[in-house]
């Protein structure tokens, strides 16, 4: 929703505002890269002026909100505002505001955000405030009666008066937050295919760290559609930073896997995660990233214990990453059918197969290491050699329409 005739989108930080100008002027930079490939990928035309306390878009009338909506994509975005640009003069914002009072508000509450960045002007924020809501009320349609409510308002008029141009929005979307993508180091992020690993990924994507996928075939207790999902939530992990090579590490577990069913029952998935995050490791080596990504969250399942995670972290000395590690299952499920991937993710695909009848909530290091397989670390490294790498193609979300 937009004023008509608004050609203009604002871009609003979070913490990159809050960084040294030297760091905020290197992270806008990376920001308006990845910007400039999202608007790329969905054949979206804009120019971009990169300031450091806002960034403008300039586009056609017919493409603003796709593009805002594309910008509100954008990690280290907080908020795009579809925006009319005009003169910032007393006469020119009334104008914008009575227009897009006829054409958009239609009853209900208003009230007006104003504010002004520059003292050049012959009014102050409250004033542009006040004659705002003038012309709102004489712009409004005759069927409505203006009600004024500065605290909750069915819809907010904003206004913001620079130096030179006045912006007038009634929309704010949504952006990650977070930092933009690349000014972090990479880090290897372990796709199982279920709800967990993709959004996992996703948070550290939105904290400014690329990642290198990586799918472990369990062999006979996985299955074709427990490697397919995996790969289409990766694709839509892909969408959000369509300019990368995206490849997909297939490691070859089957064997391993087997190995460690025949070792042991109770510890048996606390030894597998083991596994998982020694392969891992030897792909982050390889990938040179700085450590690893789970979906584990305190408590989810029994190999994710407080006391069987930090068994788990001894299989590497690199850092292991849980972004999710105190979130609970609703709002995990919530984040990822936001993601568009809690579909693929829920396709049954057999592996509980490999579940143990009796589960070990507190594993020992001790005893782990006496009943895995002697040589499972050594096979981690060997199949992580073997993965295979699959190309990825970014898809979009099925509900993305702008």
């Amino acid at each position: 929703m937009h004023p008509p005739g608004a050609s203009t989108v604002l871009l609003r930080y979070g913490d990159l505002a809050t960084k040294s100008h030297a760091v905020a002027t290197r992270m806008r930079d990376t920001l308006e890269t990845h910007l400039l490939s999202l608007l790329d990928a969905r054949d979206l035309d804009a120019t971009v002026d990169i300031g450091h306390a806002r960034t403008i878009l300039e586009t056609e009338p017919d493409a603003v909100e796709p593009v805002a909506h594309t910008a509100a994509d954008v990690f280290g975005v907080v908020s795009t505002s579809p925006a009319l640009a005009v003169e910032p003069t007393q006469e020119a914002i009334e104008a914008a505001l009575a227009e897009t009072a006829a054409t958009h508000y239609d009853g209900g509450t208003f009230a007006i955000d104003a504010r002004r960045a520059h003292d050049g002007h012959p009014f102050t924020s409250e004033g542009a405030g006040r004659f705002g809501g003038d012309a709102v009320g004489a712009g409004a349609p005759d069927h409505v009666e203006p009600v004024v409510d500065l605290d909750d308002p069915d819809l907010t008029f904003e206004v913001e008066i620079r130096e030179s141009v006045a912006y007038v929005s009634i929309e704010r979307i949504d952006g990650p937050g977070g930092l933009p993508y690349g000014t972090q180091a990479p880090l290897v992020a372990l796709i199982s295919g279920g709800i967990d690993s993709p959004v996992a990924a996703y948070e550290v994507m939105r904290r400014g760290s690329p990642i290198a996928p990586v799918y472990l075939d369990l062999g006979d207790y996985g299955g074709p559609d427990h490697e397919a999902r995996a790969v289409e939530t990766v694709r839509k992990l892909a969408w959000h930073a369509p300019a990368e090579d995206w490849e997909l590490h297939r490691v070859p577990a089957g064997d391993a896997v087997a190995s460690i069913a025949d070792a042991l029952d109770r510890g048996r998935m606390l030894a597998f995660r083991r596994y998982m995050v020694a392969v891992a490791a030897a792909i982050a080596e390889e990938q040179h990233a700085a450590g690893i990504v789970t979906g584990e969250a305190i408590g989810q399942k029994s190999s994710q214990t407080v006391r069987n995670l930090s068994v788990t972290d001894a299989a590497s000395d690199l850092p292991v990453h849980r972004p999710l590690l105190t979130w609970d299952k609703d709002d995990i499920s919530n984040a990822a059918r936001d993601l568009d991937t809690f579909s693929e993710s829920t396709i049954p695909a057999g592996c509980n197969r490999f579940a143990p009848d009796s589960a070990e909530t507190g594993g020992s290091l001790e005893r782990i290491r006496e009943r895995e397989p002697a040589d499972l670390f050594e096979r981690a490294k060997t199949d992580a050699a073997d993965a295979e790498l699959i190309p990825i193609e970014p898809v979009a979300p099925t509900d993305w329409s702008n």
